[in-house]
């Protein structure tokens, strides 16, 4: 455990069930997030990792089983609910806009603003301000990009996610999640993001990463959550578990093996 880590879970789920019609997407989850810790989210297509994100992040509401934060019972209203309590999402695709500058798409949507010449009447963007932030939050995810006025489109895979999760670090969260941040990247750019990952477990967060590769789950994460048909399958400790036992936690060979 480090420095920042803790016992006290900031998000838990208890029991939690979904189910679409005759489909039942999520059966009974649990799962406990606390801060500075990473924990990875793992299964086949179609175990339920989507719904269970769409949950944590209030994008759907679940039927049954509670949700708590800091052990309060908690329903989230929608996203921005989700993220006013201090829960940050990145997906896979990631939502950046090439055209724009790093600055721009860290601020997208929330642009900082200052006074004109004839006061609050006609406000304009404070282009020095966003530009000094984000330089800020890429140095606390180590991350050297000084030309933050450089177009997204011309960074590598690697550098946009890391523009990404600047961007959603932006309203302070204590979770992050993030949605297979590895996918279609070269190694040096997966050591990146990997890098970057660490740098939020050093600032406290709880962090979620959703994922198919085992070897980058395996170099970050503290905990591994196995789902399978929508049940979690197996729960493991990074540092006595091997892949081998995920993998047949995944595939059903050790089925309701939970640790």
């Amino acid at each position: 455990m480090n420095a920042l880590q803790s016992d006290q879970a900031v998000l838990e789920l208890v029991d939690i069930r979904k189910s679409y019609g005759p489909v039942n997407a999520l059966r009974g989850v649990s799962l406990q997030l606390r801060p500075g810790e990473v924990h990875a989210l793992v299964g086949d297509n179609g175990a339920g990792k989507s719904t269970l994100i769409k949950t944590i992040t209030g994008v759907q509401a679940h039927d049954g089983g509670q949700i708590l934060w800091k052990g309060e019972p908690v329903n989230f209203s929608g996203p921005r609910d989700a993220a006013r309590r201090g829960i940050s999402v990145v997906y896979q695709d990631l939502a950046v806009c090439g055209n724009l500058s790093v600055s721009d798409n860290v601020f997208l949507g929330a642009e900082s603003m200052h006074a004109g010449l004839l006061g609050s009447l006609f406000r304009r963007v404070d282009r020095t301000a966003m530009e000094q932030e984000t330089l800020a939050l890429l140095r606390s995810l180590s991350v050297n990009l000084q030309k933050v006025r450089t177009p997204v489109e011309g960074l590598s895979g690697g550098q946009r996610q890391s523009v990404a999760i600047a961007r959603a670090l932006l309203g302070k969260p204590e979770v992050m999640l993030l949605d297979e941040p590895t996918a279609a990247l070269s190694v040096a750019q997966t050591h990146e993001v990997l890098n970057l990952v660490r740098r939020l477990r050093e600032q406290g967060l709880a962090v979620v990463i959703v994922s198919h590769n085992l070897a980058d789950v395996f170099a970050v994460s503290d905990v591994v959550t196995v789902l399978r048909l929508g049940q979690v399958a197996g729960r493991f400790d990074v540092r006595s578990s091997s892949q081998q036992e995920v993998v047949a936690a995944i595939t059903g060979a050790e089925w309701g093996a939970v640790r």
